[in-house]
């Protein structure tokens, strides 16, 4: 089975085809700046060089038809569409793409304004142009459902959360999932206790133990946790009512600058780009100083948290861009945490490339860093609903 692998934001359209029988990616591509009068177009099929241009791509819709046509060109058909879907609520963490399971995305759109919206376009545009291909949405939240009630209700009126969904929900599912099955496959075990960070545009930590996500620093939408890209993090709300009294600005123009103006941008002065922000800092730049020490805070906190969650742990793992990337940061969030058997190797945390160990042979500790592959997982997600769907012959 062939399966199309689409992750869509508000402004772009990603997609990989995979070929699930051996796992082997046939081809990707995608859009930047859906809804621009010159969008970037991208795509590679096989060992063949990638071919960008520049075009119009009006919508949603119009990124499926430009993709459709594409791999149509190129002899690449599949057998199914999985999405990286964001917010689900309480769908299960991979269902077929029905009406009902759109009108839970619509409900959450407000959770999640920059994803939402855009996958239920798309959604909509393959049942349109291509209604014989089985749809699957992988929530991002649909991992995170194992997580203990004590980790996930916020205090407050009970209405809010029975009757509106307000609670903590967590988000990076694809990614913490595929370290959690990749740690397992790489130690033949399926008990340890692990910590995920997922360090990048957007970041979060989880704690999980064996397959099951434990907790995860996001909270009912992705604005919450760690400070992101153009994300402020955790905050408190009340701080809101002071600046709508004081500016005279209602409460989604103030939300509007956060995720605009917020996060390591708003931080820094800088950038809302990790290295851009480490190269001002180390060229003296308070500001940007300051935005790294904030981010590197904030993970520090929720590792510290997630390791009394877990009553220990077996092994920590670096992920996402900044994660995987970054040797810098890596070293700062493990910087004097020997007495909880976190410690690194200085070499081989400046080395690291790919898949590596960067703690010492020995360590109390194993710190892995490990690319993620959320699209594989959506792919192996999508197959098995609708192996579960199909059905049985006697």
């Amino acid at each position: 089975m062939n399966v199309l692998v689409v992750n869509i934001g508000s402004t772009s359209f990603k997609f990989r085809l995979l070929d699930m029988a051996d796992e082997r990616l046939l081809a990707r591509g995608g859009v930047e700046g859906v809804g621009k009068p010159a969008a970037q177009v991208t795509l590679q099929a096989g060992s063949a060089p990638a071919a960008t241009a520049a075009r119009p791509i009006a919508s949603q819709a119009a990124a499926v038809e430009w993709c459709l046509a594409e791999l149509a060109a190129r002899g690449l058909q599949f057998d199914a569409v999985g999405f990286k879907a964001v917010h689900g609520g309480d769908l299960p963490e991979a269902v077929r793409v029905t009406p009902d399971v759109l009108a839970v995305m619509d409900e959450f759109a407000d959770a999640a304004p920059a994803h939402n919206p855009a996958y239920v376009a798309a959604m909509r545009a393959f049942e349109q142009q291509r209604p014989e291909l089985p749809r699957v949405a992988v929530f991002e939240t649909g991992f995170h459902r194992t997580v203990p009630a004590a980790r996930a209700w916020y205090a407050v009126p009970r209405e809010w959360a029975a009757r509106y969904g307000v609670r903590r929900y967590g988000f990076h599912g694809a990614s913490h999932r595929y370290i959690a099955t990749r740690v397992a496959e790489r130690f033949g075990r399926y008990d340890l206790r692990i910590i995920s960070c997922h360090l990048g545009g957007s970041s979060s930590l989880c704690a999980i133990r064996g397959q099951e996500s434990m907790a995860n620093s996001l909270g009912m939408t992705p604005q919450a946790g760690l400070p992101q890209n153009n994300r402020v993090g955790d905050f408190d709300p009340y701080a809101l009512l002071v600046l709508k009294r004081r500016t005279g600005r209602d409460l989604e123009t103030l939300l509007a600058q956060a995720a605009r103006e917020g996060g390591l941008l708003g931080l820094s002065g800088v950038s809302n780009e990790m290295p851009e922000i480490l190269a001002a800092a180390a060229r003296g730049d308070g500001r940007a100083a300051l935005a790294v020490d904030v981010f590197v805070e904030s993970a520090r906190h929720y590792l510290g948290a997630y390791v009394v969650a877990l009553g220990g742990l077996d092994v920590l793992v670096f992920t996402g861009g900044i994660g995987e990337r970054s040797a810098e940061i890596r070293r700062r969030v493990c910087a004097n945490l020997e007495f909880l058997g976190i410690r690194l190797d200085a070499a081989r945390n400046e080395a690291a490339r790919g898949e590596a160990t960067v703690s010492p042979d020995g360590a109390p500790v194993t710190v892995l860093v490990l690319p993620t592959n959320e699209e594989l997982v959506v792919a192996r997600q999508t197959v098995a609903v609708l192996a579960a769907a199909a059905p049985r012959r006697n």
